[in-house]
């Protein structure tokens, strides 16, 4: 009867600790890292347009391209985040950093599944790809706003409406642009810095 009592007292303690985080905001998404990764959205735009001619023929080349961004961006967003964990002392930081990443990652994968089964099953709907990663991109934000600044849901508004307008461009020769991503992604992730920034100056018991 102790330890049943025990193991409801802890199942409490984490239950109470998850609540806390859901009501928590999340402070691990810096706003370097994805300035950088808007940064490398820019130069995937410049490699297309120097290094591609007709990205639906040279559909290899292209997806070459923009995953290789996607990992670099991921690699360093990600890899401040880790940072920070490792460094956090407290339960409740890591406790949102899991919630954080479990609500916004799960539509990454998703773009991933959905780009193998489009260049696979369906290869002439590759010019829907950028709109579509935009419009996961803003469904994992949505997800994640109640742990993120207010002002994000203007960028997940942002990713929204440009992943919407990108797809239907799919069948012109601007679907798969060298500039369509960098306006997606790139722009979009610089603005997402810039409201990190100011969010970083605020202090933490403060936070809204």
């Amino acid at each position: 009867m102790a330890s049943l009592g025990l193991q409801e007292a802890l199942q409490d303690i984490s239950a109470i600790r998850h609540q806390m985080a859901r009501a928590e905001q999340f402070r691990g998404y810096r706003a370097v890292p994805v300035c950088i990764s808007g940064l490398f959205a820019i130069v995937g735009g410049l490699l297309q347009a120097a290094w591609i001619s007709d990205p639906q023929v040279e559909i290899k080349r292209y997806l070459l391209i923009w995953l290789s961004v996607a990992a670099a961006s991921q690699i360093v967003c990600l890899g401040s985040v880790w940072q920070r964990y490792r460094m956090s002392k407290g339960l409740l930081h890591q406790e949102t950093t899991h919630l954080a990443l479990g609500q916004f990652y799960p539509c990454l994968l998703a773009g991933a599944l959905l780009t193998f089964v489009i260049v696979k099953s369906v290869p002439h709907a590759v010019g829907m790809l950028p709109g579509l990663w935009a419009i996961l991109f803003s469904m994992g934000l949505f997800a994640s706003l109640r742990l993120l600044p207010s002002a994000m849901i203007g960028i997940a508004c942002y990713y929204l409406v440009g992943g919407l307008y990108a797809v239907s461009l799919e069948g012109s020769l601007s679907a798969l642009g060298p500039w369509t991503m960098p306006l997606l992604f790139g722009v979009g992730q610089l603005l997402t810095a810039a409201i990190l920034s100011q969010f970083e100056k605020t202090p933490i018991d403060h936070a809204v």
